[in-house]
């Protein structure tokens, strides 16, 4: 049944931005709404929609972007900085407190810096079948179009506008599309999905786009159809050519954060191994000081990243194997050559690698997630195997968003003790 007036005092955002409040049947998540404000709501069982705000809060502040509420992109952006921080390391601290880990979660690191260099538009044709561009609507599977999105960087200006000529071209086939869409220096590189194999005229359509788009590459589910000019990332002193789709931070500046945080952590390592690699984001930046072991599923993006590192002079010794490391993660004994061990897994994390690092004696462990559930988790284990979680750091790429990147230090209790001992003696 829907409560059409229902008026409701907001207690604090949830993991997804949405404001709660108890209501006499349970928790109501209502979107948009702010803790310490009083709304009236349309409540339809655990859900609210917000008809108007009574009491609004000290910390809401106007929106940045006139597509908000109506673009499913962002979930939270009248809310203050500071509130804003406070509530995205609220996020991991409190996984980690509610999977019974203890440690100090530090400040949120800012790391949207110029803003998003990839974007996922989805492509869905109407009745009349003309293809709509753009992202979902808030709660929809609807297609809502916009000119320009604030949270891209600049380099991504013309992303929407090559997203909607591929649309056009393929409108006939009638599927939906995904259209990744990653800004580079040497242009924009677009990766389309859900078109399956496409005859030769549309491959030849969209080649000539390419070249009146002046896109630097243009591919079909990680087939290139055409590359121009080989966009290329630049990972600390490497330029890395990924493949079509490859992993990357959602902002460089993300990227720079996250990995001067590894590279600290580490300190002077001389072996290290890094385990779900991508491309390199930290193995590249760590072999300027360490010999780095390289371990990644997906062999084309590992070889993109080692072909680049041993390119580059100066560079440390790196090897590297393609390996699903959650079907057969590295061993203890195999962990025995490493003084430090970086990991950054997907969402659902590293649970069978966990088990043999936590019995392995590696000094140092850094985990970076974008999960902080699992990787609370995966804490767990190491903590249980010896390891003391020494920091945390939450670090923001995905602005307005109830995503959040961390990064988690773990010292081997007793190889601590046991170097201590040494020294004494």
């Amino acid at each position: 049944m829907i409560n059409l007036n229902a008026h409701l005092d907001i207690e604090r955002l949830g993991a997804r931005g949405e404001g709660l409040c108890r209501g006499p049947r349970g928790l109501i998540f209502t979107p948009y709404a702010l803790p310490g404000e009083t709304i009236l709501a349309e409540v339809d069982g655990e859900r609210g929609k917000l008809v108007e705000v009574l009491k609004a809060s000290p910390e809401r502040i106007p929106a940045p972007c006139p597509h908000f509420t109506k673009c499913g992109g962002c979930a939270v952006q009248t809310l203050s900085a500071p509130a804003y921080a406070e509530w995205k390391r609220g996020l991991v601290a409190d996984s980690l407190r509610n999977a019974g880990v203890t440690v100090d979660v530090a400040p949120l690191v800012a790391a949207w810096g110029a803003g998003r260099r990839r974007a996922t538009f989805h492509a869905r044709n109407d009745q009349r079948g003309q293809p709509h561009v753009g992202f979902m609507e808030a709660r929809s599977h609807r297609i809502y179009e916009l000119d320009a999105c604030p949270i891209l960087a600049p380099e991504m200006a013309g992303a929407l506008h090559a997203a909607r000529n591929v649309a056009e071209i393929l409108k006939t086939l009638e599927k939906p599309l995904d259209i990744v869409v990653t800004a580079s220096p040497q242009g924009l590189d677009l990766d389309i999905h859900g078109c399956g194999k496409l005859e030769f005229e549309l491959e030849q359509a969209l080649i000539r786009a390419a070249e009146s788009l002046d896109l630097a590459r243009i591919a079909n589910h990680g087939a290139p159809l055409v590359e121009r000019r080989a966009p290329e990332i630049q990972i600390g002193r490497v330029r890395v050519t990924p493949p079509p789709g490859a992993f990357l931070q959602a902002t460089a500046a993300g990227e720079e954060i996250l990995a001067q945080l590894v590279l600290d952590a580490i300190g002077e390592a001389k072996k290290a191994a890094d385990l779900y690699c991508g491309i390199g984001t930290f193995a590249l930046r760590l072999a300027e000081k360490a010999d780095v072991f390289c371990v990644e599923s997906e062999a084309a993006a590992l070889a993109a990243g080692l072909r680049a590192g041993r390119a580059t002079p100066g560079l440390r010794r790196l090897t590297g194997e393609a390996r699903d490391l959650f079907a057969r993660p590295l061993l203890a004994s195999e962990l025995a050559a490493f003084d430090a061990v970086v990991f950054d897994p997907p969402r659902a994390g590293a649970e069978k690698q966990m088990r043999e690092l936590a019995q392995s004696a590696v000094p140092c462990v850094v985990g970076v997630s974008c999960n902080a559930q699992t990787f609370a988790r995966d804490a767990n284990m190491l903590i249980a195997g010896g390891y003391e979680l020494t920091t945390v750091t939450p670090v923001d790429q995905f602005l307005y968003s109830p995503h959040v990147e961390l990064v988690g230090v773990f010292r081997k209790a007793a190889v601590k003790a046991g170097r201590k001992r040494r020294l004494l003696g």
